[in-house]
């Protein structure tokens, strides 16, 4: 089916980043992947093309884009190569609604401009030792001082995507204590600076898949955060979370949608090479099945996933709907990634073929950003159930 989601402009984007992936990523990844992350200054890199600015207001030195939908061709572009940009989705992505929806101006002034050019990368950590998925159920405080000029932060977060690398961490935390009627009460996001005495960043995480992308835990002894870095009202965390969450679960089916295209190009293109039995695999009618059905769900991802981008950039995206945006495209991809694995045979789970990060990398999809189990909970409640 033809797409109507992209423009000329989107197209041109596409392009530039098509040739800086080829010249630049794609030699680059293996190193990366053992290190654990790309290079620092591959995040100004980042900055100098505009890629991490698209959408920071111009005034503050981005492109002052309102659409989402660069951000969508990213992702489809690392994906159709099987390359990561390190930690961007979450800075690009989910970081930066938090910081125009809920940082002053002086915030936006302080924290954007490096925000754009890569001077300055951030993390959001939520997420700590045993409460998984249950962010009202976490112990990290942060107490006022008696002379209200800066808060002390104690406690520690698990799954931090890029806090091995992050200059400044949005560290969701208690500053008062839950209410009986109301769990998630006293919640709050304070912009913690990595350089501050008694932030440690720990063990970097040895995951499946995404090895490219940094993945932390974080510790805060007495960590002194200063008032001016609480980003927006005391208490109101729970609710900004809550708010951002169709553009993340958005973020991640944009990029399921396109990773199970990619896994669909790279088997096509394999079997029509690879020989068996003298003849191309693809000329056995269970390759040609496999393939038809793949297809199929490759197409329904992408016109679901076009949909959900269509509506979130005129503001009409809701919660439920992201929820099977996400459920959809992650569920879907999982299953189209292990058949086009399959087609590859041995071949497929050697990590030098594309198809095995992409196998590897999309697992995660349906855990992070809400599980699936999550996803149908929110859906469930949506038809009054």
């Amino acid at each position: 089916m033809r797409r109507t989601v992209f423009n000329e402009d989107h197209e041109a984007f596409r392009a530039m980043l098509r040739s800086f992936i080829e010249k630049e990523v794609e030699p680059q990844q293996e190193a990366w992947a053992a290190e654990g992350h790309p290079p620092r200054d591959f995040y100004r890199r980042l900055g100098e093309l505009g890629i991490l600015g698209t959408e920071v207001p111009a005034e503050y030195g981005g492109a002052g884009e309102t659409s989402f939908k660069y951000q969508a061709v990213v992702m489809e572009e690392t994906q159709r190569a099987a390359v990561s940009f390190g930690s961007y989705s979450v800075h690009a992505n989910l970081i930066l609604p938090y910081l125009m929806a809920y940082g002053n101006e002086e915030q936006k002034r302080r924290w954007l401009p490096g925000f754009a050019s890569g001077d300055l990368m951030t993390a959001i950590a939520m997420t700590e030792p045993g409460t998984g998925s249950d962010l009202a159920g976490m112990t990290t405080r942060a107490e006022l001082s008696a002379d209200g000029t800066h808060y002390v932060l104690n406690g520690a977060k698990t799954f931090i995507t890029g806090g091995a690398l992050a200059d400044l961490v949005l560290v969701v935390c208690r500053t008062s204590p839950a209410t009986p009627e109301n769990r998630r009460a006293g919640l709050s996001i304070l912009c913690v600076e990595s350089a501050s005495e008694g932030f440690t960043v720990g063990r970097k995480l040895q995951k499946i898949g995404l090895k490219t992308s940094d993945t932390a835990e974080l510790s805060f002894v007495d960590v002194r955060v200063p008032v001016e870095n609480l980003l927006g009202e005391e208490g109101a965390g729970f609710s900004y979370l809550t708010h951002n969450l169709p553009q993340e679960r958005l973020t991640i089916a944009l990029g399921a949608a396109a990773s199970a295209a990619a896994a669909l190009r790279f088997a096509t293109g394999y079997v029509r090479d690879r020989q068996v039995f003298g003849r191309p695999v693809a000329a056995f009618q269970n390759t040609k099945f496999v393939l038809a059905e793949c297809a199929t769900e490759v197409e329904a991802m992408q016109v679901m996933a076009d949909r959900a981008l269509d509506l979130h950039d005129v503001g009409e995206l809701s919660v439920a709907d992201a929820a099977k945006a996400k459920l959809f495209c992650t569920e879907a991809a999982g299953r189209v990634i292990d058949k086009c694995l399959q087609l590859h045979g041995g071949y497929g789970y050697i990590m030098e073929y594309p198809i095995a990060r992409l196998y590897a990398d999309t697992r995660v999809s349906r855990i992070y950003g809400g599980t699936s189990e999550v996803m149908k909970t929110i859906i469930a409640k949506d038809l009054g159930l």
